[in-house]
């Protein structure tokens, strides 16, 4: 490895390798460590592998979304925008697409054009980066940077070092909380570590029976007991697993819930598009087409196959009742069954499975106008690392170009 560097970049996923060829183009010899044998294994299976790039909002969107601490990344988004990574992007020739929620992928669905146009510009515009190289702390003498130590036990000196290793979600990726342990080596405080945007463990056991079920269109509500109003209601997608939930909806929600599920409840709006009135004038035409079937063979047109056999058993309607004795106020349970369908959490999935990792380095203790520490010259943060988050939908690689953007060019 060369013996001396401008700015060792510790990390290779997408805020270490935009921050690696923004810092390059300035005229500075960059090293990017990556203790994988192969940079940005994480953005590779982002969005099942398609890679939701970013969000396609204005900038005050964009800080809507992420949860807390929003107003840390005000400099960080105004200096490289969600217009500005589409922009990047397709100008690295990837062409770009956006989806429902203004959900942003290339028009491959392919991760690994957005991979190899990350590890291209870095290499491209002068950065070395070293791979299955893994960095074990970032050494400091009077409050400056001096170098970085690797596992290996070689030193590379350095004036400037950026981390920008990831969470705790996904260690197989790498991302195992090694930049927390660097960052409190040199005095800076963590905030608690815990999984957002995370599948959800149900009590009931009717999930597991109505496993890969994905639905479409339909709205979920999570309601706390302690307080009046839904801690988040949003139309979109989910899926039934064999645990129990999953899919964006569900994603997005777990970032609303915290400390003990116990006092949540999940409602699922199965006909978000009609009113409980409409419903019930639904389910009357369909009965009566139906008046001489059995309930359980009636709702084909109204539920999928899947859910028929839950939806009958939840709403205590004998599965052989003759549709035609069907009494109105089982009627209107079963309206009340379809408009609220019930799931109660009881868990998050294990922090490994989470899409982000909530918490980290504290946002107090780095500039937000040029990504560096307050306790460290020439000690940089980007990415998942600081205590930043965002709700599903491409705001937290948002998060990652952003920092990593403004980190090189403070650098």
């Amino acid at each position: 490895m060369a013996n001396h560097f401008d700015a060792v970049i510790i990390g290779g996923g997408a805020a270490g390798l935009l921050c690696a060829g923004f810092a390059a183009r300035r005229g500075m010899r960059v090293a990017v460590l990556e203790k994988n044998d192969r940079p940005a294994r994480k953005v590779r299976i982002t969005g099942k592998g398609r890679c939701n790039v970013t969000n396609n909002c204005d900038n005050n969107d964009f800080i809507r979304a992420v949860r807390g601490n929003g107003r840390f990344l005000y400099s960080a988004i105004a200096a490289f925008s969600t217009a500005d990574t589409m922009a990047f992007f397709e100008g690295l020739g990837v062409p770009l697409k956006t989806e429902r929620g203004n959900r942003v992928f290339p028009v491959s669905d392919q991760a690994t054009d957005i991979v190899d146009a990350l590890v291209g510009f870095a290499k491209d515009g002068g950065a070395k980066i070293f791979t299955g190289q893994a960095a074990k702390e970032v050494l400091a003498e009077n409050g400056q940077v001096t170098g970085v130590l690797l596992e290996s036990g070689e030193a590379i000196p350095c004036a400037r070092a950026v981390i920008a290793t990831g969470g705790k979600s996904y260690p197989l990726t790498g991302s195992t909380g090694d930049g927390y342990r660097m960052a409190q080596l040199l005095g800076h405080t963590i905030a608690p570590i815990k999984p957002s945007l995370i599948p959800i463990v149900a009590k009931e056991g009717y999930c597991a029976a109505m496993m890969g079920l994905s639905l479409r269109n339909v709205t979920l509500k999570v309601l706390d007991s302690g307080k009046k109003k839904p801690v988040f209601e949003e139309l979109g997608e989910m899926l039934f697993t064999h645990f129990g939930v999953s899919g964006p909806l569900v994603l997005s929600a777990s970032s609303h819930m915290t400390g003990d599920l116990s006092r949540y409840r999940m409602e699922i709006d199965l006909k978000p598009g009609l009113t409980a009135q409409q419903l019930d004038a639904r389910l009357l035409r369909d009965f009566e087409e139906n008046r001489n079937r059995d309930f359980a063979n009636s709702l084909d047109a109204l539920l999928p196959r899947k859910m028929i056999p839950v939806v009958v058993e939840l709403s205590g309607i004998p599965a052989g009742e003759k549709v035609h004795q069907i009494t109105r106020e089982q009627r209107q349970g079963l309206c009340i069954l379809i408009k609220a369908f019930p799931v109660t959490p009881k868990a998050f999935r294990p922090i490994e499975e989470a899409i982000v990792t909530s918490g980290g380095i504290k946002v107090g203790e780095i500039n937000p106008k040029t990504m560096e520490s307050k306790l460290v010259e020439g000690l940089f943060f980007a990415g998942e690392v600081i205590d930043v988050d965002g709700y599903t939908g491409g705001y937290n690689l948002q998060i990652a170009f952003s920092t990593g953007y403004l980190a090189a060019q403070n650098l």
